[in-house]
């Protein structure tokens, strides 16, 4: 029975040892050959030189020449409104009178009061001359006279400032008073916007600044105007942001039309300079990354093991310029004639082979519109 049982396990070992060999010649003859991943299917385009305008970008808002919530300067009543919401007011037109009954009565008290010391005044002037009374008594009275003056002159003031009149020529909003409501110091009454002429404010990047110059025609459009306006650059901001490394920038426009208003998005276009060219790739060819942008070029690659030629990509990092709609400008690491890659370029890495398949392209328009305009 041992013998028995001896020469199983025997047996049993030695399968063993023959699946373990099998097995590991398997193993090593895997090891021995290379593996390649399949090729990745990509898009491409041949890279050509285009005319190019070298244009600056930049997201503006428009602001107001001058604007202003318009507000009471002292408490009172509404007792008349002069204007209407939405309409053009000039410069010092009366918007809104308050109740300046008690300042009247007042201001009768004081001239009646000036009045007297007038007289007096006069009087004493006479006695001085018949040296019938000292100087000191004629001061006083002169001094009194010009205090009962400057009091009548106060509440002349004082009525002036509840008469509320318009700033500066422009439009108003809407108004936000009632008669008959009390006003407080400095409550809100309508807002005042000089909308003619009109500033628009952006920003653009410390090394563009250098290009801009005071007087420099731009353009601006919005979704809102039927066509473009145009205006010039007036000023810039002499400090650039720390936080942003932007440099803010001003221009005005004539805004005959009315349509640019205060607080409106715009996109502001400027051109920099004479016409030249570049090569232009879409967008969606370039590979931006922090430590540099790049483009994926496809040629025949040696594989260094087997010395055999196959479909792949070398990444080429390149320079690049502005942007026109769906293309972007690529100044240098791109020489015309040379086949990019524009779609897949995520998944890809140097030496990766390729397989062109351009049935179905990227967009490549230099102005795109949307497929149902």
């Amino acid at each position: 029975m041992a013998k028995r049982m001896i020469a199983m396990l025997v047996v049993v070992i030695a399968g063993i040892a023959v699946l373990a060999g099998f097995k590991y010649s398997q193993i090593k003859t895997a090891m021995s050959q290379d593996w390649t991943p399949p090729p990745e299917a990509v898009t491409t385009v041949v890279a050509k030189s285009e005319p190019w305008n070298s244009t600056l970008s930049a997201i503006g808002s428009v602001a107001a020449v001058n604007g202003v919530i318009v507000s009471a300067d002292l408490p009172g009543l509404v007792e008349e409104i002069n204007f209407e919401s939405g309409r053009s007011v000039n410069k010092g037109d009366v918007l809104v009178r308050l109740d300046t009954k008690q300042e009247r009565a007042q201001l009768t008290a004081a001239e009646a009061a000036r009045e007297l010391t007038r007289l007096n005044l006069a009087r004493k002037q006479e006695l001085l001359g018949k040296q019938a009374i000292p100087q000191a008594t004629f001061d006083e009275a002169q001094a009194e006279f010009k205090q009962a003056d400057a009091r009548v002159g106060e509440i002349k003031a004082m009525i002036d400032r509840k008469t509320i009149r318009a700033p500066f020529a422009g439009v108003l909003g809407i108004r936000q008073v009632n008669l008959g409501q009390y006003l407080g110091g400095g409550a809100p009454i309508v807002s005042l916007q000089a909308v003619r002429p009109a500033y628009v404010n952006f920003t653009v990047p410390q090394q563009e600044i250098g290009r801009l110059k005071s007087g420099a025609q731009i353009e601006v459009t919005s979704d809102a105007l039927n066509a473009p306006e145009i205006g010039k650059i007036a000023a810039f901001e002499p400090q650039i942001d720390e936080a942003t490394r932007n440099a803010r920038v001003q221009a005005i426009f004539d805004n005959r039309s009315g349509k640019l208003r205060p607080g409106m998005y715009v996109e502001a276009k400027l051109s920099q300079g004479t016409q030249s060219s570049a090569v232009t790739l879409p967008a969606s060819a370039i590979a931006y990354a922090p430590f540099g942008d790049s483009v994926y070029i496809v040629e025949n690659v040696t594989d260094p093991k087997t010395h055999k030629s196959y479909r792949g990509v070398r990444q080429q990092f390149v320079k690049l310029g502005g942007s026109r709609g769906d293309q972007v400008a690529v100044l240098t690491g791109v020489k015309e004639g040379e086949e990019v890659v524009t779609s897949g370029v995520f998944k890809l890495r140097a030496g990766a082979a390729v397989q062109v398949n351009n049935t179905v392209q990227p967009s490549n328009s230099a102005a795109p519109k949307p497929e149902d305009s």
